[in-house]
């Protein structure tokens, strides 16, 4: 169980909080908890040459937005804010989740989008 909590506490401190699904797989198995914080670190981890956090999260909305998983986007958009992102750098993601989702996702996910970001100050 010490390892699950090292592994835990490493991805509390780089996503800022404990995703839901290492707590879960925690209930279920300790390996599996360890394997899906595993998964976590890889990908968000900040790598020499690599993507910074906010370009992962400005990619991951645009995704979020394009396959109209509205919630999750509202919830990316937080994030974004945490980490420094301009307006226009999330106007870009949106218009670009456009292009590869289409105008009815546009419309889909933008009210609600564009109302986070007034609460955010955008």
């Amino acid at each position: 169980m010490i390892i699950m909590e090292k592994a835990a506490n490493e991805i509390k401190e780089l996503k800022g909080f404990l995703p839901r699904s290492i707590a879960y797989a925690g209930q279920i198995n300790e390996d599996f908890a360890e394997g899906i914080a595993g998964l976590y670190k890889a990908v968000w981890e900040e790598r020499e040459g690599g993507l910074s956090i906010k370009q992962k999260h400005l990619i991951v909305f645009a995704v979020a937005c394009s396959s109209n998983n509205i919630q999750s986007a509202a919830k990316i958009l937080e994030r974004l804010h945490k980490f420094g992102a301009t307006k226009m750098e999330i106007t870009d993601a949106m218009m670009l989740a456009t292009w590869t989702g289409g105008i009815q996702h546009f419309t889909d996910f933008s009210a609600v989008i564009l109302k986070e970001m007034e609460r955010l100050g955008y």
